[in-house]
């Protein structure tokens, strides 16, 4: 009976060390508390971001227990915009021009809302503005859009054209489009799409000017984040109220290299577009891990823009986790070349419930590690070595001197 208790305690012992062992590869945990259902979420937090890989790989959820450690299936869910675009039938009635423009009226062939209109024309420099209107019987008008902008320019300075007709939902059976200019605008074609659109959940990232350097006909931005945060928007107010088009692209620092000139920066692209008083001067591109951002605007020959601010902004990060059984949970984070784990519940992502109760994380402790041992040297201190070495040395000499005088 001693044996089977003494063997029972000694897996049981063992299997607390490999749940710790497990927990011990990583350098930083959280504890996770709140948990009363099944399925539960976790917002990653600032402090979680700056020490994790930048491929987000390192990242477990680890449940101890007094016989057992649980690693705890999750789904990393990135609350990114959602654009789905559905091209609309329709049918060109007529055409037409008069003193005032262009006009083409068209038919929707099905009864569907619709948001966007995007249109291609065979010239390739323009500024015209267009008016929109909507109609169910072809008698009465209501005006959808007014005096909207659109451009095209193409030199050895810049390519840009703006020319989709972007509004709120409208559901009519005609439309009819007037391009306000005394020249055949020569529209080549013409798409009528309705986007369905499910918003991003962003985060907004304060934001640090380092530099705000001129030369050689170029604009240079350093932004400081503080630390490593998550990054996918990136907008650019500009005080100017005159017209610009101005090429701009934007990077991260992804590494540094100490040279005899001092630290060297190494870039990593984000986006790049045109700066332009049209638009709302807002890039999306894909979720970077940065700390230290750099834009830079092309101005040609054109004078600098007064830069008001910068806003930076990140997709909201969540884990989706599923637990099975009560133990002491923490969020295990920062571990060099992790794998991306595999779990099965990403095969049945619709058997996850809407409503998520969000857990709580408490602060971050650093996860200790084990030393290895090492065996002190017989003699700390030199002078005693040294002592030992002229003791050997005088007894040998003390040796040769007594078989020279034998000789």
């Amino acid at each position: 009976m001693n044996l089977k208790i003494n063997v029972l305690f000694f897996f049981g012992c063992l299997s607390c060390s490999i749940a710790v062992a497990q927990l011990a590869t990583y350098d930083h945990k959280m504890e996770v508390s709140g948990i009363t259902d099944q399925w539960h979420k976790i917002a990653l937090t600032d402090p979680v971001f700056s020490k994790i890989g930048a491929d987000l790989n390192d990242i477990r959820i680890y449940g101890i227990t007094a016989n057992d450690t649980i690693e705890v299936p999750y789904l990393l869910q990135i609350a990114s915009e959602k654009r789905t675009p559905k091209e609309v039938g329709f049918k060109l009635l007529n055409s037409a021009s008069n003193t005032k423009g262009h006009y083409f009226t068209y038919k929707i062939m099905a009864s569907e809302a619709i948001n966007e209109i995007q249109l291609d024309f065979n010239k390739e420099n323009f500024d015209w503005n267009i008016r929109l209107e909507g109609s169910q019987d072809q008698k009465e008008w209501f005006t959808i859009l007014k005096d909207y902008r659109i451009l095209s320019i193409k030199n050895d300075q810049t390519d840009f054209s703006f020319t989709d007709l972007k509004f709120l939902d409208s559901k009519y059976r005609y439309y009819r489009l007037l391009v306000k200019s005394d020249k055949n605008p020569e529209l080549n074609t013409a798409k009528i799409v309705r986007n369905v659109k499910s918003g991003a959940e962003y985060k907004t990232h304060t934001t640090t000017y380092i530099d705000v350097t001129t030369k050689n006909k170029e604009t240079l931005i350093d932004l400081d984040l503080k630390q490593r945060l998550p990054l996918s928007f990136i907008k650019i107010n500009v005080q100017n109220d005159f017209d610009y088009y101005r090429p701009y692209s934007i990077a991260y620092v992804s590494d540094s290299v100490q040279t005899e000139k001092g630290i060297k920066y190494q870039y990593t692209d984000l986006g790049s577009g045109i700066l332009n008083s049209i638009e709302k001067n807002g890039l999306r591109f894909n979720s970077a891990l940065a700390k230290e951002i750099r834009i830079s605007i092309q101005n040609f020959d054109n004078q600098p823009l007064q830069i008001d601010a910068v806003e930076a902004k990140g997709y909201v990060h969540e884990l989706v986790a599923r637990f099975s059984e009560p133990a002491d949970y923490y969020l295990a984070y920062g571990k060099t070349n992790a794998k991306k784990p595999q779990y099965d519940i990403s095969y049945s992502v619709s058997n996850i419930p809407e409503k998520l109760t969000l857990l709580t994380l408490g602060d971050e402790q650093a996860i200790a590690k084990k030393r290895t041992a090492t065996i002190a040297p017989l003699f700390e201190n030199k002078i005693w070595l040294w002592a030992i070495m002229g003791v050997v040395i005088l007894v040998l000499g003390g040796f040769t001197l007594k078989m020279m005088a034998k000789k």
